[in-house]
């Protein structure tokens, strides 16, 4: 007996455990949501700054509408074809019910990436505009299975004759099926309603491949934001978390009130439902009006001048201020479509299966590789006389000489950032990035978690070229990346890296320029330093593509980025290089908002400095030998 209370205790120890486990992440989001800096680790007061910076993101707004409403149709539509899909298999053959089965099991069972690219192509040979329709579609398509997973269960384990008696007894086959069948399958419809709002809610991989035209859900925001993660989405998260908890607690409760208080229960049940009704209503209304809001004072106008008051942009995450977007569409009286790509890649895919932009925002390399792929427009260097705005350091660049085709948004370099009253700046110096293998900083490292970009620290630290194709050089690459992690015990990160340099929490690190400089301006501790043995100097640029639908608007919007109002914005609140040469100087002048940080002005001129080719071999090469370098790690 003694035996099993002990044991009885440790069962609750364990489950205690385990729920804190689950749930002391909500705990974390839910608190730092209310934290009065940016920091997204360290607490510095009480704030509500993150709500009203939430509210006021239209973007984010329209992500938490576009998500509620395509849930919420999905679950009704998945549940009602799914339901009479489950009953019509429990009426057929047993042939023809199990070849159903299986074909309805391969949705569930195969990898949401094939899926995603499936209906990527699929909607592309069609010819079909992807948008909210396409997006429902999908989430229709994905959720209907789980339905019927959910009610099939219960149908096995009804009466087959159950039907045939109500219809003996005078019941139509309409009032049989909704009178008889329904309610006593009811649970399990209620449990496929669950879980398909619940994928379509928190769905991405697909999401992400089969919507476009601005129309995005929560967790394409969220997974967009790749260059630095923007603390309103802990206020963001928090309202989900609240409205589900709200949403839940409705579900369990009503059933409870109906069952203990007969009729007055069953009343107070339905107008619970009808409240929970009337504010998804309300939340859908207010979501149409925001999607139907005008976007500029004159679109008469722009639509007789450029053919259209519409622009399609596309671009990194996090990667523009506030305020361009705004003062564009109001100043030209057009309507900005913007969505967001976590990286070049992933951009790269949608733009092959023929997704239409008018404005793309590669990165060098990438800008290399459509050009050979002859997928971009030349510009009209007439419709873009702020060109020459631009500071001579971002002209001339090795994959477009005369800016033919694209123009620098942004502009930077990876070096090293230090904690120089831990690490003796001497040493950095001397050592390049050769310190990252100094056994005095064991343990206080962290690494970019990036096969390219941990690849060039290596090829540099060793006198070769970045672009390399030499094997012998790779390999000796991938050993000097395997002798770090087995002497130096690194923490490969990515955005992480900003908050955790900001609090100190490591003495070294790779960073990008820019991060620097946030991470400078938030901690006076650190430095900034680009090895003498030559490093990546990366360009971010704006381009047209070939099958852009406005080019006349797109070079208007490629114009008013170089202008001094919306560089300095842009600058400001990214913290990259722009490449406003007025703008460059004087954010680093003396009284500038950088002046004071190194890192906001890359090295220019240096010869053993290189930009990222596109380089098949190369690629190939290190993300078979990244796997084995992270292996090692692990």
């Amino acid at each position: 007996m003694q035996d099993n209370r002990k044991t009885g205790i440790g069962g609750k120890v364990l489950l205690a455990l385990t729920m804190f486990f689950f749930y002391l992440p909500i705990l974390y989001i839910i608190v730092f949501s209310f934290n009065g800096s940016r920091s997204l680790t360290h607490l510095e007061g009480f704030s509500l700054r993150w709500y009203e910076k939430m509210f006021a993101d239209s973007n984010m707004m329209e992500a938490v509408v576009y998500t509620i409403v395509i849930a919420v149709l999905a679950t009704v539509i998945s549940t009602i074809a799914g339901t009479l899909a489950a009953i019509g298999m429990s009426r057929s053959k047993k042939i023809l019910r199990n070849l159903v089965d299986q074909v309805n099991n391969l949705p569930i069972l195969n990898p949401e990436i094939v899926t995603a690219i499936g209906l990527l192509m699929f909607f592309s040979a069609l010819g079909v505009k992807k948008g909210f329709v396409t997006l429902l579609l999908a989430h229709i398509m994905f959720c209907i299975p789980y339905v019927i997973l959910s009610v099939m269960p219960k149908l096995r384990s009804l009466d087959p004759n159950l039907a045939d008696a109500a219809m003996d007894l005078g019941a139509t086959p309409f009032q049989a099926l909704t009178k008889v069948i329904v309610p006593q399958i009811q649970p399990g419809i209620i449990s496929g309603a669950l879980v398909a709002f619940t994928m379509s809610f928190d769905d991405f991989i697909i999401s992400y491949f089969v919507t476009g035209n601005g129309v995005q859900n929560i967790s394409i925001l969220v997974y967009t934001m790749s260059k630095r993660v923007n603390p309103s989405i802990n206020a963001l998260s928090t309202l989900v978390i609240v409205l589900i908890t709200v949403a839940l607690t409705v579900v369990n409760v009503i059933p409870v009130i109906r069952e203990k208080q007969g009729k007055s229960g069953a009343a107070l049940g339905k107008r619970g439902i009808a409240v929970c009704m009337a504010v998804v209503v309300a939340i859908t209304g207010v979501g149409i009006a925001m999607l139907r809001k005008g976007g500029g004072a004159s679109p008469q106008d722009a639509i007789a001048k450029y053919g259209s008051d519409t622009l399609k942009l596309y671009i990194p995450g996090e990667y523009m201020s506030e305020e361009l977007i705004p003062n564009f569409e109001k100043e030209y009286g057009v309507k900005v479509i913007v969505e967001l790509f976590d990286s070049n890649e992933m951009m790269y895919t949608k733009l092959q299966a023929g997704d239409s932009y008018d404005v793309v925002v590669p990165s060098d390399y990438m800008i290399q590789r459509m050009l050979a792929d002859d997928a971009l427009q030349e510009l009209d260097k007439d419709l873009i006389p702020n060109l020459d705005n631009l500071t001579p350091e971002v002209k001339n660049l090795p994959y477009d000489p005369d800016n033919t085709y694209s123009v620098p948004y942004f502009w930077g370099s990876v070096g090293i950032i230090y904690n120089h009253n831990n690490v003796d700046p001497a040493e950095v110096e001397e050592q390049g990035f050769d310190i990252l293998r100094n056994p005095k900083y064991k343990g206080h490292i962290y690494m970019y978690d990036s096969e390219r970009d941990a690849f060039m620290v290596a090829l540099k630290a060793l006198g070769y070229s970045m672009n390399t194709s030499d094997a012998d050089e790779i390999q000796a690459a991938y050993e000097w990346l395997l002798d770090m992690n087995n002497t130096m015990n690194p923490t490969y990160v990515t955005d992480e890296v900003i908050d955790g340099m900001a609090n100190g929490n490591k003495d070294i690190a790779i960073v990008y320029s820019g991060d620097a400089t946030y991470v400078q301006s938030e901690n006076e501790d650190m430095s900034y330093w680009m090895p003498k043995e030559g490093t990546n100097l990366w360009y971010d640029a704006m381009v047209v593509p070939k099958n852009a639908q406005n080019p006349l608007l797109a070079q208007e919007f490629i114009n008013y980025t170089l202008t001094y109002e919306a560089a300095l914005g842009n600058s400001e609140y990214v913290g990259y290089s722009s490449p406003n040469e007025e703008v460059m100087l004087e954010l680093s002048g003396e009284e500038g908002m950088y002046g004071a940080y190194e890192a906001y002005i890359p090295r220019s001129g240096y010869e053993k400095d290189e930009v990222f080719q596109d380089n098949p071999v190369l690629k190939k090469k290190i993300a078979e030998l990244w796997i084995k370098v992270k292996a090692s790690k692990g």
